[in-house]
């Protein structure tokens, strides 16, 4: 027998489902008896929350509605699996699960966080002779994992913003007064959706006038003094600034203005309010109307207008993490491999997940223009394939269908 089971984990994206559904047919089509999926990641599979899929994906259009589905359909968590030694209990209460639902293979949708998950697993499968493969499918918006050219979830995301990004621009050119407006986007310490915003220019947008990314250190009185310089040109002035650019001693600017109180499992801080800072900073200096523009969690569940190469990715890095198990691999990552530009394309490999794991992949600094207030062409040209083409969503009275989870716990 051969089971399978299937958790999603850290923040969702427009296309994570489309992973989750690469996993759960290829395991199907390769003979998987069971393909069980994790309610609330790991944390799920340690509290008994397992489902079998099949109970919720019971025909073609149940299939067809999950990848144009935003969010996690199995729901997702932040929990940090302890260190190995001295929390053995943790571990083998784990494959002891693991063991009763005779699974052969455990895949892992996620980003940095998800992947510290299976190197664990896969060092403790290893340290007691456990059978079971683990395999990490890759997920963020943020596109801050290593070796993989790109992640399946940050081309949709890159598309929502650069398209908001051109209809923010238009919409502060109709008055015949001043108007700042700071767009803050995710991505904490790497600024590839930031970036994104530059892909807005075009014949029919004059794009956004400054871009701030955290690769570069922040300096809020230099920045004042690029929105006065820029003033000075334009009535309208629109800025991407990323919501994890710090300031010279290591503090995000968001903290200049207010105390942040939340910090998840992994030590990540809940990164809110630099577009309101700075915002207020500059409407104190030269006495304009501005906005500040959250993004926020729009840049993630945006399936409307997800991009259809991001789409199939998603789909091809599931299949591709079930193909490696199934053909005896552990303790791997599915990454994508850029073999050609023109025409845009892109191969699955598997990588180690010792390589990957807790190593954040940042925008070069050579991509980024000397002066830190833009980026350069070599950017906009790396991103421009991944928000390429869309899949329209099913619409049932004006509104997109979705699907959500119905199922019967299994235990």
């Amino acid at each position: 027998m051969k089971n399978v089971i299937v958790g999603q984990s850290g923040g969702p994206t427009a296309v994570i489902n489309s992973s989750l559904l690469g996993v759960y047919k290829t395991a199907r089509d390769r003979g998987a008896d069971i393909v069980y999926g994790m309610v609330h990641g790991v944390k799920g599979l340690l509290d008994g929350d397992i489902v079998n899929l099949s109970e919720s994906l019971k025909n073609d259009i149940d299939m067809d509605l999950l990848k144009r589905t935003p969010s996690s359909f199995l729901g997702s968590c932040r929990y940090k699996l302890p260190d190995i030694d001295g929390n053995e209990k943790t571990y083998d209460k784990i494959f002891a699960k693991l063991e009763e639902l005779e699974i052969y293979a455990f895949f892992y949708i996620g980003g940095n966080d998800s992947m510290d998950t299976i190197m664990r697993l896969t060092d403790y499968a290893k340290r007691i002779k456990s059978p079971v493969k683990f395999i990490g499918v890759p997920k963020t918006i943020d596109n801050d994992l290593a070796i993989t050219d790109h992640t399946p979830g940050f081309g949709s995301a890159a598309k929502y913003i650069a398209a908001t990004t051109k209809e923010i621009i238009r919409d502060g050119l109709v008055y015949d007064y001043p108007v700042v407006s700071v767009i803050e986007v995710m991505g904490r310490n790497a600024g590839w959706l930031t970036a994104a915003t530059a892909l807005a220019k075009g014949e029919d947008c004059e794009g956004v006038d400054l871009i701030y990314l955290p690769e570069v250190v922040f300096d809020v009185d230099k920045f004042i003094a690029d929105v006065g310089v820029m003033l000075k040109q334009n009535r309208s002035v629109v800025i991407a600034v990323s919501e994890g650019v710090k300031v010279a001693d290591g503090r995000y600017v968001c903290e200049l203005a207010e105390h942040v109180d939340y910090v998840d499992a992994f030590g990540h801080k809940q990164l809110a309010g630099t577009a309101r800072y700075l915002a207020g900073r500059v409407a104190a200096n030269y006495g304009v109307k501005t906005r500040a523009i959250e993004l926020s969690s729009l840049q993630r569940c945006a399936s409307h207008i997800q991009a259809r190469v991001d789409v199939t990715e998603a789909y091809n890095v599931g299949g591709a993490a079930v193909k490696a198990a199934f053909e005896g691999l552990s303790g791997q990552v599915i990454t994508l491999k850029r073999v050609s530009d023109d025409p845009y394309m892109c191969i699955t490999e598997p990588a180690d997940v010792h390589l990957i794991a807790n190593v954040e992949k940042k925008v070069p600094v050579e991509w980024i223009t000397e002066d830190g207030t833009g980026v350069k062409p070599e950017l906009t040209h790396y991103i421009f394939p991944l928000i390429q083409a869309e899949i329209a969503p099913l619409w049932v009275e004006g509104l997109p269908r979705h699907i959500k989870l119905g199922f019967t716990k299994t235990k």
